[in-house]
């Protein structure tokens, strides 16, 4: 196991070479309670979960860390350029598409301004900030995103 030694502390490193995609969990509290940003996936069979409701990020490429594959993917999606501080909770899981490998969730909480400025790309229908529960509670969104979704609402908001 590798491992940097902090003053007389020993913090394992985590292994992120079986990392294949990432997801952001971008946040915004209105009165009405918190939202997050979904996009509709096309309907083209092919692709994993065609027409369910999906969160920004994407697939790794070749010397990405999985912090630069959220924050392009994000950019790519939505037009948001986001700094790296902005994420503020990361948490791996077993990826749901590629059996034996890892993705990683980030979540951000995202300002008025910054969504008014989203300018959506070419991957999808459209986008729109849907309540958490909402997205929960929604037959067509990613089943498997839920639980992910929950750990970083209750990370952010607690």
């Amino acid at each position: 196991m590798l491992a940097v030694v902090w003053g007389e502390i020993t913090v394992p490193m985590v292994d992120m070479s079986d990392i294949h995609g990432t997801k952001l969990v971008a946040l915004q509290d209105t009165q009405d309670g918190t939202q997050v940003l979904t996009y509709l996936r096309e309907e083209t069979p092919s692709l994993p979960f065609p027409g369910q409701w999906d969160l920004p990020g994407g697939g790794v490429e070749p010397g990405e860390t999985p912090e630069q594959c959220v924050l392009r993917e994000t950019f790519e999606e939505f037009g948001l350029i986001l700094s790296s501080k902005r994420l503020l909770w990361s948490r791996r899981y077993p990826n749901i598409t590629q059996p034996g490998m890892g993705s990683v969730f980030f979540a951000a909480w995202l300002t008025a301004e910054e969504i008014t400025s989203i300018q959506f790309g070419t991957e999808g229908q459209y986008w729109t900030m849907m309540e958490v529960s909402t997205y929960l509670a929604h037959p067509m969104a990613i089943k498997g995103f839920k639980p992910r979704l929950k750990d970083a609402v209750t990370a952010l908001t607690t």
